[in-house]
């Protein structure tokens, strides 16, 4: 490692001379043309300095103890250097001292140590507030920071404090001409990117977000679900396959109840419970958000269940998320529906076809997902609402029409 930009010199105090004629020796960093200075705790008589040698010249045991002293004070600065050049941090000469001393160094916090630190304690929630997926994904996200450290600082580390709005704008588009990232992907892995740092913030080692005024940049989702016909249509249709039938029997029940891959594959006969109003509904833990979903069950779903319903451990044959995508594709062709369906095209059509179109509030819907937030489901559906709001304005325009002739 280059230390040509570190200088360490001893110099005598002799300002400080005391009545037995000793004064104190300091030493003196340079650093970067900035210096500090602080005192070694060692006196020496004037005349047994040599300034040139910076070291005692009496033979004497105790100036041989002095300046192995000082020897060892002038390695533990270098060493100190050493060790915070590793971290490829922006130090300063106080950084240096402040070190030597046992004090706090103001930018040893470091985004990749804060990041590391954020993971392991997420790590140790596994299975009690958050699942291995959302881990994994965390994970994921902060490798990419790590990366675009490397590419924009020519870095391992950045310090904690070096953060500003720039950063992120900048790994905004690192995600984006690097990566070849969709602006959907990149908004997911800056909202990740940004919890460690508020969490950093509530911990006191950063005064303010950085990142507090970044906007993300609006994505409008098409939301791909079944129409009224599709739906129907795809109802009617019988496949002598049996692999096939399955899918779609277990693709319906999701139409109908809006249930994610999670939990339709683990439907137990202990989440059908009798609700309030004396029917049937499925009541369990949504994987995603942890949120406990209560859906009333209409009865195709019911019909479906009673199909399916054995002595097993769970009343659906077990299939796997890719297969079961797989065998949609193949069913949509076969059927003429000529759209991109998968599992959550069931989810996105319950919301749509059996609920929005039904005059089922947006709050209802949100409920009946398990959306964290109302925002969420507005995110997604606003859209076909405001469709549903355009079909009523106009058949009531048609009638005021009516009225006035």
């Amino acid at each position: 490692m280059n230390q040509k930009n570190l200088i360490v010199l001893f110099y005598l105090n002799r300002a400080k001379t005391n009545q037995k004629g000793t004064c104190p020796i300091y030493c003196r960093i340079t650093y970067l043309k900035k210096r500090k200075q602080f005192s070694t705790g060692e006196l020496i008589n004037p005349t047994d300095w040599n300034s040139k040698l910076q070291k005692s010249i009496s033979n004497t045991s105790s100036s041989q103890q002095l300046n192995a002293q000082l020897e060892l004070i002038e390695t533990d600065i270098k060493r100190i250097y050493l060790k915070l050049q590793l971290r490829n941090l922006d130090i300063t000469v106080n950084d240096i001292i402040n070190e030597y001393k046992g004090l706090c160094v103001d930018n040893e916090i470091s985004t990749i140590m804060h990041f590391d630190h954020f993971l392991a304690r997420r790590q140790n929630l596994i299975g009690i507030d958050i699942q291995q997926s959302t881990w994994d994904k965390l994970y994921y996200a902060f490798e990419q920071w790590k990366e675009f450290i490397k590419w924009k600082f020519g870095k391992h580390d950045l310090a904690l404090g070096k953060l500003n709005l720039q950063c992120l704008i900048d790994f905004e588009y690192y995600l984006k001409t690097e990566r070849r990232q969709k602006q959907i992907t990149i908004n997911k892995t800056i909202q990740r990117v940004r919890k460690p740092i508020r969490e950093a913030v509530s911990a006191g080692y950063l005064e303010i977000d950085p990142f507090v005024l970044f906007k993300f940049k609006r994505v409008l989702k098409e939301v791909v679900f079944l129409s009224t016909d599709e739906l129907a249509l795809l109802e009617n249709h019988s496949f002598s396959q049996t692999r096939l039938q399955l899918v779609k029997d277990l693709f319906i029940f999701c139409c109908y109840t809006g249930l994610g891959y999670y939990e339709m594959s683990n439907l137990k006969d202990e989440h059908i419970i009798n609700g309030f109003d004396g029917n049937e509904w499925i009541q369990m833990k949504r994987q995603k958000t942890n949120k406990i979903i209560s859906v009333p069950l209409l009865p195709k779903a019911i019909e479906l269940i009673n199909k399916y319903k054995s002595n097993s451990d769970c009343i659906f044959p077990k299939i796997s998320n890719q297969k079961f995508n797989s065998y949609l594709k193949e069913i949509s062709d076969i059927i003429g529906i000529n759209k991109r369906i998968s599992h959550h095209t069931g989810r996105k059509t319950f919301a749509s076809t059996i609920l929005l179109y039904n005059d089922v509030p947006i709050e209802i819907v949100s409920e009946l997902l398990g959306h964290s937030s109302i925002k969420i489901t507005q995110d997604y559906y606003g859209k076909i609402s405001n469709k549903k709001v355009s079909q009523i304005m106009t058949i009531l325009a048609t009638k005021v029409n009516q009225k006035r002739r």
